[in-house]
């Protein structure tokens, strides 16, 4: 039998109601089956209205300011400023600096100060970075205003992902994740659309077009920050859109699909050091390298990429054209998302899906002839964006607890992003750039494809164990508080693979 078969719906245990601690009263529990299901689509369908498009509208603007640099490179900045290849890959390096030391801290820091008030603050204050990187006369100035980017994006991704755990089923989440993640992918379609038009102010005020890519798009996000005070909601047990049956009905759909992360929880060391202990984090920090590295090379170089593949474009025509393969890796991240939460089978869509982007870039490096180069650009966006999303809704469906889910994907998520700095610097040997995609292409078979592997069949003993009694004595003359304390070593856990 097959562990879908096996698994109970929704990847849930087979408890009673009754025998959940802290169950809150059914406030429906006088209506049928079918009223029931009626109330639960339309709740999370008022959810998904209420979070899921502002927050996609949030990542948009911080990977475009993130990765807009490789628009104003093609546009002129590298010249202006009189830059090295290693001046600039060491301005992109230090972006991943900043970004990955601190995303370990910012969802405790997300839990404590409240979505409400953490996001909107980091937003201006990264759009403020934004807003100066156009304002910067040499190397120094644009150094310092890349580390603070880094320094303030550093609470959105992991945070958003934790924060949407918090409200979705496991079942749910991947999808819900997915569509989140495609706003990267869409930003990269929008950015060039954008960078394109933006360059033609070229010489207004006294500034190079490059600059006002920056300047506008760093406007953009200081306003959407401050609108955010007002369109972040927090957490469920203190959202205020929510009626308080609903506030009820979100907490128990939680807690019946053996998660706690809704309710309110202090936070202690314990949960740091279940964290570092757990092998799960260590080896999805591997997979998860495999497709961020790739990621942020493809984002932060396809201008150049396509700008070198020796066709005779202009920098507007070239910023245009890395336009179509991130319109198709979003919808790909999306259809992912939809697939690994029907199916389950998250490992094996990271290691399908892995194999189009070492197809890719092999592509890249085993010709010269600009149109099956740019036909691999688009199978290397179709390889990377889905594992992104899906690797992170992976480790949080196996992580249970609110402060360990949120501490594992900050490691996961920050050491993912600390391998920017690879990223930074490996693309350097124009118009070919062998050694960047030759680099790309082992990490996502080594990493991302290998670790995927490696992962599902550790998970999937593990289950196999859990179903045969073989981890029951983990609960052993425990109360049902102490082991539902126990999150994911609880033996009736069943993790998703």
């Amino acid at each position: 039998m097959s562990d879908a078969e096996k698994v109970p719906p929704n990847g849930t245990s087979s408890h009673d109601d009754e025998t959940i601690p802290g169950l809150p009263p059914d406030p429906d529990a006088h209506l049928s089956e079918e009223e029931k299901a009626a109330i639960d689509r339309k709740l999370v369908l008022r959810l998904d209205f209420i979070l899921i498009p502002w927050l996609c509208i949030l990542y948009l603007l911080a990977f475009l300011d993130r990765t807009n640099i490789g628009n104003a490179k093609i546009a002129g900045l590298q010249k202006d400023l009189n830059l090295s290849v290693s001046k600039y890959n060491a301005t992109l390096t230090l972006f991943f600096v900043s970004y990955a030391v601190f995303e370990p801290l910012t969802n405790i820091m997300l839990k404590r100060m409240r979505p409400s008030i953490f996001i909107p603050i980091i937003m201006v204050l990264w759009g403020a970075s934004m807003l100066g990187m156009g304002f910067v006369y040499n190397w120094s100035g644009l150094m310092a205003a890349r580390w603070f980017l880094g320094l303030c994006e550093a609470g959105l991704f992991p945070g958003v992902n934790y924060y949407l755990s918090c409200w979705y089923k496991r079942s749910e989440f991947g999808v819900r994740a997915a569509i989140f993640f495609s706003a990267a992918a869409v930003s990269g379609s929008f950015g060039g659309l954008l960078a394109a038009a933006i360059e033609l102010m070229d010489g207004i005020g006294g500034r190079p077009g490059w600059a006002w890519i920056f300047i506008l798009e760093g406007l953009l996000t200081i306003v959407f920050g401050f609108l955010s005070f007002w369109a972040v909601h927090d957490f469920p047990d203190d959202a205020k859109f929510l009626s308080e049956p609903d506030r009820i009905r979100v907490i128990r759909r939680l807690k019946l699909d053996q998660q706690s992360s809704a309710e309110h929880e202090q936070f202690r060391m314990s949960y740091f050091w279940a964290a570092v202990k757990d092998w799960k984090m260590w080896l999805g920090m591997a997979i998860y390298m495999g497709c961020d590295m790739p990621l942020y090379a493809f984002s932060l170089f396809l201008p150049s990429i396509i700008n070198n593949l020796g066709w005779s474009t202009s920098v507007v025509r070239s910023q245009l054209m890395s336009v179509p393969p991130y319109a198709a890796a979003a919808c790909l991240t999306v259809a992912i998302g939809y697939i690994a939460d029907r199916t389950r089978a998250r490992g094996m869509c990271n290691i399908l899906v892995s194999l189009l982007g070492v197809a890719g870039f092999a592509m890249l490096l085993g010709t010269s002839n600009p149109g099956v180069q740019y036909a691999g650009t688009f199978l290397g966006a179709l390889g990377i964006y889905p594992c992104i999303s899906n690797t992170i809704s992976w480790m949080a469906n196996n992580v249970e607890g609110v402060y360990k889910r949120g501490v594992v994907l900050g490691f996961v998520i920050g050491w993912g992003n600390l391998n920017g700095i690879v990223s930074s610097n490996i693309y350097f040997d124009s118009p070919r750039y062998l050694q960047g995609h030759g680099v790309i292409m082992g990490y996502m078979a080594v990493f991302l494809f290998g670790g995927s592997v490696l992962m599902t069949l550790l998970l999937r003993r593990e289950n196999a164990k859990r179903r045969r009694g073989e981890r029951d004595y983990w609960a052993e003359g425990k109360t049902e508080e102490e082991i539902e304390a126990l999150g994911d070593n609880r033996p009736d856990f069943i993790y998703t693979v």
